[in-house]
């Protein structure tokens, strides 16, 4: 099955063409990053119509490299939510518009689902069950995974998101828009034990998350300290995220006994948290998986992947509705 996907959740219009026989195939991005650092933060508006630019180009650019053409196509994927509504519509719209006219089924992808099952798309993939630590945008989340679609929730985060922290910390260090991979990038040259900063809810017992705490001590700290100390305060923050993260993760593998861990989304391409989870899960007898870096961000390889696994089971429908707000676990199994 030769599957098209598209994604346009949020600040990256991304589009790949993936096979159920051969693999990836082709895969395109577009990264609105320059656009919306002006303003500090995604622009809503300027998002939608930057992705009703994007999409078609990218579409025929990755059919131009994979030498197919959309009379090749078997079906379209599409990340149906969670994400900006006006984003979400440019991708459906054009997703359902093409399948109408090729007379081909489309599906929408849940985007933590793709995001989640992008380690697959290796040549080393993970095998079922694993557990997964989704640390994409706004969500940081713990999930027992035995199959395409039969997920259990173990943990989540409670106020900020892992990435959520990592971008705040960043602005208020000074590092600007995105912060993440800036303040990952300071942190290198820090010393993190200057500082001692709160690992929150590290031994609650349970599998939840709380980074608001951890960001409101940075700002203390940075009050306190002024931004000559940057290097060290972001080295700092780093480390007690990373520590709160792979402690929850190697606890959630032991509870459920799973002996594979995947580790997804943006926070993901973390060098620290790769080394630091690596080397500790190695010790307990866990694997760990991580998506290449490429496919950390947004990207429509995951959806055409998951896309891939939905489109086997559905059935030709004109009719679509994207989902701003959606829980993963609500996802039926296929």
């Amino acid at each position: 099955m030769l599957v098209l996907g598209v994604e346009s959740s949020c600040d990256e219009t991304g589009v790949a063409l993936y096979d159920s026989a051969h693999g990836l195939l082709a895969h395109a991005l577009y990264s609105q990053i320059a656009m919306h650092a002006e303003y500090g933060g995604v622009v809503p508006e300027l998002a939608s119509r930057d992705h009703i630019r994007r999409v078609l180009p990218l579409t025929r650019q990755v059919l131009a490299e994979s030498g197919r053409t959309l009379a090749d196509l078997d079906g379209i994927a599409y990340t149906q939510g969670p994400g900006l509504a006006g984003a979400l519509l440019v991708g459906a719209g054009m997703a359902r518009a093409l399948a109408f006219a090729l007379n081909i089924p489309a599906v929408g992808v849940h985007h933590l689902e793709g995001h989640m099952l992008s380690p697959l798309i290796s040549d080393t993939p993970p095998e079922f069950p694993f557990v997964a630590l989704l640390v994409s945008g706004g969500h940081t989340q713990l999930m027992l995974v035995a199959g395409v679609g039969r997920y259990t929730l173990l943990g989540e985060t409670l106020d900020d998101a892992a990435g959520e922290a990592f971008d705040k910390t960043a602005q208020l260090l000074g590092l600007g828009y995105p912060g993440g991979p800036a303040l990952s990038k300071l942190a290198t040259t820090g010393d993190a034990s200057r500082f001692t900063l709160p690992r929150p809810m590290l031994n609650s017992g349970d599998f939840d998350f709380s980074f608001s705490g951890l960001k409101t001590a940075v700002l203390t700290l940075v009050k306190k300290q002024g931004l000559e100390q940057a290097a060290d305060i972001a080295a700092a923050f780093q480390v007690a995220a990373v520590e709160v993260l792979v402690s929850k993760s190697l606890a959630a593998c032991s509870y459920s006994g799973a002996t594979r861990l995947v580790v997804a989304g943006g926070v993901g391409a973390n060098t620290h948290l790769r080394e630091r989870l690596t080397r500790e899960a190695a010790v307990r007898g866990i694997d760990v998986f991580y998506p290449r870096l490429e496919f950390c961000t947004d990207n429509g390889a995951m959806i055409a992947y998951a896309g891939a696994q939905r489109l086997v089971h559905a059935t030709r429908d004109l009719t679509f509705a994207v989902k701003p707000r959606w829980e993963l676990a609500t996802l039926e199994a296929v």
